[in-house]
């Protein structure tokens, strides 16, 4: 009864009503649709490797050392020797590991030099897989496999052909022409760095080296030079990952690793790094929040004044239910009913709008901004702040209640 009195009380005032229902769906589609993304880049952020129990690189903070293994962000302060690497990797807790050799970049986008073990043991998100989207893994030297990014942005194909720069710089002046690569091989899209990433072997960034000394080609260097017979076993790379067989055997390992004798090398564990790489943003990630409750605040003030301005028009028809014998309390009831039902239809009116828009657009927001944003916005967080908005409208419409409550008391006094 309270429903339907209220939704035909509402309808009587449909003009007013349809625009604060408006105003309260666009803010909770902005709470919600923020706080969707929020979510979702924490969790791509988190999940940005997958299945890696320790990163290992030259000694330095263990932030840097995830930004440049995992984020390619910045530079190593070292190298790792390929002896120790050998020497942790061929240790009985380790179940596989995956090397890393950076340094080298394509028209601005990182060159990273790794085994077919990448393919293999590289996992993201929930531990998914690498999947080539089209064309395999590298099999020789001089074959380059593309992340979804990069391939799309430079228009690459299986079978075209680049060369790569000497250091990182989007223009660089040494080239490596030399010996160019070709493309066999584009990855699927991820969400992660790997989209904006060049795959090639460790071999082939030994052999496009072979003949610099200290980063700066022999004078003598000539084009597509042989590389049949020599050996292109890596002397140092620049970081590598690690599984292992047990998870219990991780602190010990890590220990060990970072007391090594031989090299100043450091282990860390991914999970705890990207935690606390996550929390120095959260001043971004709570400024986005307050700027979607301030317009949720400002929308539910509007229904609470619209609430509150209808009390004049609505005296009549307040006196009427009084004849019929609506109590003060009744009345005061009824409007919470209204600002209840005007609210619940808004966050309806919201929920459809942000899940339809996130099913036709995901695609493109992975394809621009490399964020994998699922249909599902319903989580704990949600669920929480729906209540609380419902919550909220119902506390603002407390002062339009003890409105129609007092002109419903003061127009029984007059008749009585």
């Amino acid at each position: 009864m309270f429903v339907q009195l209220a939704a035909k009380s509402l309808w009587s005032r449909k003009s007013s009503v349809l625009l604060t229902l408006l105003a309260i769906s666009v803010s909770v589609f902005v709470l919600l649709g923020i706080e969707h993304v929020r979510y979702q880049t924490k969790q791509s952020f988190s999940q940005t490797v997958s299945g890696v129990d320790l990163i290992v690189g030259a000694r330095t903070g263990d932030i840097n050392l995830l930004l440049y293994s995992v984020f390619r962000l910045g530079d190593a302060t070292n190298n790792i020797g390929w002896n120790t690497y050998q020497t942790i990797a061929n240790n009985d807790s380790v179940a596989w590991t995956i090397p890393l050799s950076l340094g080298d970049s394509h028209q601005g986008y990182r060159v990273l030099g790794t085994t077919k073990d990448y393919f293999t043991h590289f996992h993201y998100g929930q531990n998914q897989s690498l999947v080539f989207k089209e064309g395999r893994e590298f099999t020789s030297p001089f074959e380059v496999v593309l992340g979804s990014e990069v391939a799309k942005k430079l228009g690459y194909d299986i079978g075209s052909t680049l060369v790569l720069a000497h250091g990182i710089a989007k223009h660089s002046f040494t080239i490596h022409k030399d010996n160019p690569f070709t493309v066999v091989g584009i990855l699927q899209p991820t969400g992660t760095p790997v989209d904006d990433t060049l795959h090639v072997s460790l071999a082939g960034i030994e052999a496009i080296h072979t003949d610099w000394n200290n980063g700066v080609p022999a004078a003598h260097s000539s084009a597509h030079h042989d590389v049949s017979n020599v050996d292109l076993t890596p002397k140092s790379i620049t970081a590598f990952m690690v599984g292992l067989n047990s998870k219990m055997a991780t602190f010990k390992l890590q220990r060990a690793i970072n007391d090594y004798q031989k090299e100043a090398v450091m282990a860390i564990l991914p999970g705890v790094t990207l935690t606390k790489l996550w929390s120095m943003m959260r001043v971004l990630e709570q400024s986005l929040r307050l700027v979607s409750a301030l317009v949720l605040v400002a929308a539910l003030l509007g229904l609470g004044a619209m609430l509150l301005a209808s009390m004049r028009e609505r005296r009549s028809e307040i006196s009427i239910m009084r004849c019929l014998g609506a109590s003060p309390s009744f009345i005061f009831s009824l409007v919470l009913i209204e600002a209840l039902l005007i609210t619940f239809v808004a966050c309806i009116i919201a929920v459809v709008t942000l899940v339809s828009l996130l099913g036709l657009g995901k695609d493109f927001v992975l394809d621009q901004f490399g964020l994998m944003l699922t249909m599902n916005i319903f989580n704990q967080q949600t669920m929480v702040l729906l209540t609380m908005v419902l919550a909220s409208a119902l506390l603002v419409s407390v002062i339009p209640a003890i409105s129609a409550y007092r002109q419903a008391l003061h127009g029984s006094l007059n008749q009585s």
